[in-house]
């Protein structure tokens, strides 16, 4: 079964997670610079499975578009044309920076690996992933 695998895009940095092959597991697999991850996702593809990629969707308390949207827009469309046969469905991502630093205190990470914002941001990517997991098998 193939993959899927979510991104955590940022302006600097972008956080990656994947499932396992039968979908039931969402693991963190990297965060890379935001302006290499067009030909990473193309190295990526081209070695393993992938059916579909969530793209977190950014938005404020009350629902509307947050300031970072147009920007993550503008890498859905970029996404969409180096990959148009990849089926994308778009998640609402808030909280999960919260969750995710959260995470990291409970998991009893110092205050200096609290700090690595890579880090926050592939965790990140893995909560987006398992919450729409777990949705899924609802």
């Amino acid at each position: 079964m193939p993959r899927i695998l979510a991104i955590d895009y940022g302006i600097k940095r972008t956080g990656i997670a994947v499932t396992d092959e039968l979908q039931i597991i969402a693991s963190g697999l990297t965060t890379i610079p935001s302006d290499i991850i067009i030909p990473f996702l193309k190295d990526y593809f081209s070695k393993e499975s992938v059916s579909t990629v969530l793209i977190g969707e950014p938005k404020q308390m009350n629902g509307l578009p947050s300031e970072s949207t147009p920007i993550i827009e503008k890498f859905v469309e970029k996404f969409s044309i180096e990959f148009p046969q990849m089926k994308v469905i778009r998640v609402d991502e808030r909280f999960t920076s919260k969750m995710a630093f959260q995470t990291m205190i409970d998991s009893g990470l110092r205050k200096k690996q609290r700090q690595n914002k890579g880090l926050v941001d592939e965790i990140a990517a893995t909560i987006l992933l398992q919450d729409f997991l777990n949705r899924k098998m609802i």
